[in-house]
């Protein structure tokens, strides 16, 4: 799932160094075993670091922090962008040349023909990133459009601080441990807690669909600018009032057909895929047309449990056996589950009131 990690400093004193950067990188090792990078320019202030789990280009010319071919933008990126082989095919007609598979250097390379907000609006996928723009001495943050992938940041002291989790934010020497009690509120009345807010008063995520510019200079004044470039209420409101014209029959072909496209983009990785089976409608649509469009075997995944009202593992079963995957089922015993409590505090920033986070922890 990879990591991304950074910060970007002013002012005559500085708290952050590269040995920092070291130290906050290695908080996120988890998310990233396969690679691991840092790149930091100590007279512009700024420090980016990178875990890589690897999905696409398994070569060094998938390594982050990456930079761009006109040596302009510095990029650490965690997700994948569904879409890159378009995008691609698009820059290579504009006169780009590509040294390697990633998706991440097509990004690079839509920042540099496009700009942020035009390549942003084009990107369908999940992602986080950072990209240091050196000739003007920006950093822009960016997440997408429903909020898959976590970014969180924080202002200490004239150092912006930014990571894919809380941990690594707290090893800045400024860092603030108060809780935000509003964020308390927050959790009691949802689960867990929505952005922009975070645990802690002085760190925020950023919220879906948005994108950030942090000028080095307007940072000493503590002003950040943050753009929202695509709006769920907005699209909901334009199929309102802009409803379906079309027949049933019609629209369940067009469903069917964006919904295998969409399975399909997902399918795209040079390393091998599985699939969540819990035998419901969502999972079950999902695996039938992974399995539709693979000449392999699809790996599925299900929990089970002993007690017959929570088990969904025989209906994951049979569906499994309906469409002819590779299926792995665990059985979970009440000692198994009670024994990942005391690790859920090291496995989520925040707190977290959902109690599928113990089956889902065990089924990953």
């Amino acid at each position: 799932m990879c990591g991304i990690v950074g910060f970007l400093q002013t002012g005559e004193i500085r708290y952050a160094s590269e040995e920092l950067l070291i130290n906050m990188s290695d908080c996120l090792q988890h998310r990233g075993p396969d690679d691991y990078g840092v790149w930091f320019d100590e007279e512009a202030g700024i420090g980016l670091g990178h875990r890589r789990l690897s999905i696409l280009d398994l070569s060094p010319l998938g390594h982050q922090p990456m930079t761009s071919a006109d040596g302009r933008y510095v990029i650490i990126y965690n997700g994948e962008v569904y879409n890159f082989i378009e995008l691609r095919e698009n820059l290579i007609s504009l006169g780009h040349s590509f040294r390697g598979g990633s998706d991440t250097e097509v990004l690079l390379a839509a920042m540099s023909e496009w700009g942020l907000e035009k390549t942003v609006s084009q990107l369908n996928g999940m992602f986080a990133f950072a990209i240091w723009d050196k000739q003007e001495r920006l950093l822009h943050l960016g997440r997408d459009r429903v909020g898959i992938k976590p970014l969180y940041y924080g202002l200490f002291h004239g150092a912006f601080v930014f990571a894919s989790e809380l941990a690594p934010i707290t090893k800045h020497p400024k860092f603030n441990h108060e809780v935000d009690r509003d964020a308390l509120t927050l959790l009691m009345r949802y689960n867990y807690i929505t952005a922009p807010y975070s645990i802690y008063r002085n760190v925020k995520k950023l919220p879906p669909g948005t994108v950030m510019t942090i000028d080095t200079e307007r940072l000493q004044c503590g002003e950040i600018e943050t753009r929202e470039y695509w709006s769920l209420k907005s699209v909901v409101e334009n199929g309102v009032n802009n409803g379906y014209q079309g027949s049933w029959s019609e629209g369940k072909s067009e469903l069917e057909s964006l919904l295998k496209d969409a399975v399909k983009k997902r399918m795209i990785a040079d390393v091998p895929l599985g699939a969540f089976l819990s035998g419901g409608i969502d999972s079950s649509l999902v695996v039938a047309l992974m399995q539709s469009q693979s000449s392999q075997k699809v790996k599925t995944f299900s929990i089970g449990f002993t007690e017959a009202q929570f088990n969904e593992a025989e209906y994951a079963k049979d569906v499994a056996t309906h469409l002819g995957t590779e299926h792995t089922e665990l059985y979970v015993t009440p000692q198994e589950a009670k024994d990942v409590i005391p690790q859920l505090p090291t496995l989520y920033d925040e707190p977290f009131a959902d109690s599928s986070q113990i089956p889902t922890y065990l089924v990953f």
